[in-house]
């Protein structure tokens, strides 16, 4: 019992030196895997450093270019005014009365490639003026946005963090879009109902005078967290893409994927097994699915200079805002390595057998612990993978369906709880205008409700599948 009781204090550690000693989560993970590695006893200490440098160096080399290219795609979109494109079309398609429902959707679309705290930052102007010009209710509109584009930067690649969770637990990332996206909008629908029925019953107090947004209340310095800043209206172009080519660069690596998923259908095979079969898997591998996103990417803006392209460009802020999720996943694959070659697999098997049907639920509990403790869905993302990966086997989880099911798990207890330790939270209330107890009552409440919904459609799946 003794791996056990190591393993929820080195939780402990990871959460308590994140928030409250304020070390990078890199460093966090780092010296719970050395120190879980030699407290463990179960190794030699040169195959501590092994597990270490195989873990973190395995890990980055499965997700690396594909975040990077992920990160990539969202910029080009976000800057060159392709995401507000795509936010009209919808609101074309479900009408100007439906704006809560329209905001919802919009988030959902929007953050497949763009990180949610940018999404929101672009569209909140958008969820404002339209509220405005349909009477309706701001609180409602806001929620539904912010909801929106939680589900799916929580549960459906190429959103960097399912993507780092299914490179770390080796899951079929076309099988993780296809769950991602059944669960998400199932969650989606849960916090579209919260946020006509519970949070369109709350007046919020908006400013009339035209002004920028002023960001977070003071209150959210305290916690040390840094928010986004507002875009540059100078940054984002006036005559951007059209619908069709700002939601090409989204959909084409997805259906790759998932191509890609099909024609490695074993024994069923949909497509053979010759040179089509073969095509089909190298192109609907991730990485050159998301490259190929990344140069349609490159058509966006209505004129692409090597300014863009250069480190001090849009590739170059893209590369910088991968760069530190790809550290902090490396970490927690060489936290998962050490995990599993200490033998905890071994123990959680004889503890838990016959238990399969809970078991989908322990990924959800962990991650949605560590988001609320310290606030970084990513970092809630990548720790539980790490934490989880050895322990696949002995929770029945070890099926294509399983892993794939258990990343989504993974996404969507990482929603769970969005509070004042979460820059997310002093986004959606700064631009809001909310009080911090107003944020509470709709934001860390919607998240709650959406996470627990995705939570229950997930357990009600594994007791069909699994």
């Amino acid at each position: 019992m003794w791996l056990l009781a190591l393993l929820v204090l080195s939780i402990v550690f990871i959460i308590l030196s994140t928030t409250r000693l304020r070390l990078h989560p890199f460093l966090a993970l780092l010296l719970a895997a050395f120190g879980y590695g030699i407290l463990s006893g179960k190794m030699p200490l040169a195959k501590v450093i092994d597990s270490v440098n195989t873990g973190f160096g395995e890990t980055i080399g499965s997700i690396g270019i594909v975040i990077l290219a992920g990160s990539i795609i969202g910029t080009f979109l976000e800057r060159s005014g392709g995401a507000l494109n795509l936010a009209e079309r919808v609101l074309k398609l479900v009408g100007h009365k439906n704006v809560p429902l329209a905001m919802g959707l919009i988030g959902y679309v929007v953050s497949v490639p763009v990180f949610c705290d940018s999404g929101y930052v672009i569209l909140a102007p958008l969820a404002k003026a339209l509220s405005r010009r349909a009477k309706a209710s701001l609180a409602a509109s806001a929620i539904a946005l912010s909801l929106g584009l939680y589900a799916t930067h929580t549960m459906v690649p190429p959103t960097p963090g399912p993507v780092a969770a299914a490179g770390i637990l080796k899951a079929d990332l076309g099988l993780v879009i296809l769950w991602g996206t059944l669960v998400s909008l199932i969650a989606l629908g849960a916090g579209w109902l919260f946020a006509v029925k519970v949070a369109a019953r709350v007046p919020l107090a908006i400013e009339e005078a035209r002004e920028e947004p002023d960001g977070p209340r003071a209150g959210g310095a305290s916690h040390g967290r840094e928010v986004v800043p507002p875009l540059d209206p100078l940054a984002l172009s006036t005559d951007g893409p059209s619908t069709l080519r700002a939601i090409v660069p989204i959909l084409l690596p997805i259906v790759l994927i998932v191509l890609k998923s099909l024609a490695d259908l074993r024994p069923h095979a949909p497509f053979g097994t010759g040179g089509a079969a073969q095509f089909l898997s190298f192109i609907g591998h991730p990485v050159v699915a998301l490259l190929a996103g990344v140069f349609l990417a490159f058509t966006l803006p209505k004129k692409l200079t090597r300014e863009m392209l250069s480190t001090s460009g849009w590739v170059g802020e893209s590369v910088l805002a991968a760069a530190t999720i790809i550290v902090i996943t490396g970490c927690g694959g060489a936290f998962g390595r050490v995990l599993r070659n200490s033998g905890i697999a071994d123990v959680l098997g004889q503890n838990l057998s016959g238990s399969t049907g809970l078991s989908i639920l322990l990924p959800f509990a962990i991650a949605a612990v560590l988001k609320t403790a310290q606030g970084s869905s990513t970092v809630a993302i990548g720790a539980t993978a790490g934490i989880v990966e050895p322990l696949l086997g002995a929770l029945g989880l070890s099926g294509a369906n399983a892993t794939a099911l258990t990343v989504v798990a993974i996404g969507a207890g990482s929603m769970v709880v969005s509070h004042a330790n979460d820059s997310y939270f002093w986004v959606v209330t700064g631009f809001s205008k909310m009080t911090v107890k107003q944020g509470y009552k709709l934001q860390t409440l919607g998240t709650l409700v959406q996470g627990g919904t995705a939570a229950l459609v997930l357990w009600v799946i594994s007791l069909i599948l699994l």
